[in-house]
């Protein structure tokens, strides 16, 4: 009598820890802080003020370990995601607009590889996110095996034999974000649905024209 709900509650483990993925927000908060002032959106305080709230409120709505299947916090976390990733592409695009017609920060090569390594780490976090946000429906459903296909493919999953009953966690779309901006293609988990192809080649697209365009005027700026 005493193995059948020992069974079923191995059945349905717990979620994954949130303060790897809060750790990654408030992170992207500060950098957001470091930012010049011409590749912010508005006040320095203002993505930190609303990302902050919305953190604060997917916590409250799922404290602990992430394994409650709301619709309310899964629209709230992916509004979060979202804010990041457009002040990242903002970002992007105010620093490859003054690395082309000239800003305050492109006289200084200090001051340029400072402000294209902010913009290139936001943007590795950002997508992170993106990744584990939407991969299978999010968190909570991969906690609850919700889903039966992937959307991306880490090789664990490709041979359940390596590790049986695996999982991924936020430190594997984290290492898949780094991975990405740095190869400029898959090295870990393969995309296998039409989004995740198309939001890894934005994010290889965004991390090229960062190190091509800062390191190149770095150089300029140095000779």
């Amino acid at each position: 009598m005493s193995e059948a709900p020992r069974k079923e509650a191995n059945a349905d483990p717990p979620g994954e820890a949130r303060w790897p993925m809060a750790g990654a927000v408030l992170a992207a908060m500060i950098l957001i802080l470091l930012l010049p002032k011409g590749e912010r959106v508005g006040p320095a305080w203002l993505v930190p003020a609303i990302a902050g709230l919305l953190l604060v409120a997917v916590i409250v709505g799922d404290p602990g370990r992430i394994d409650r299947r709301s619709r309310t916090v899964r629209v709230l976390s992916i509004g979060l995601v979202a804010v990041l990733v457009l002040n990242s592409l903002w970002a992007t695009g105010q620093l490859i607009d003054a690395l082309i017609n000239g800003g305050p920060e492109t006289d200084s090569a200090e001051d340029l590889l400072a402000a294209g390594t902010v913009v290139w780490v936001s943007n590795c976090l950002a997508f992170a996110l993106l990744y584990w946000e939407l991969d299978s429906g999010g968190a909570a459903a991969r906690a609850h095996n919700v889903r039966d296909r992937v959307d991306f493919a880490f090789p664990q999953q490709i041979n359940p034999d390596l590790a049986p009953g695996w999982r991924p966690r936020f430190v594997d779309y984290l290492y898949l974000g780094f991975t990405n901006a740095t190869a400029f293609s898959p090295t870990d988990a393969m995309p296998m649905v039409p989004w995740a192809k198309i939001a890894m080649t934005l994010q290889s697209l965004i991390s090229l024209a960062i190190l091509g365009l800062v390191i190149a005027r770095a150089v300029n700026v140095f000779s």
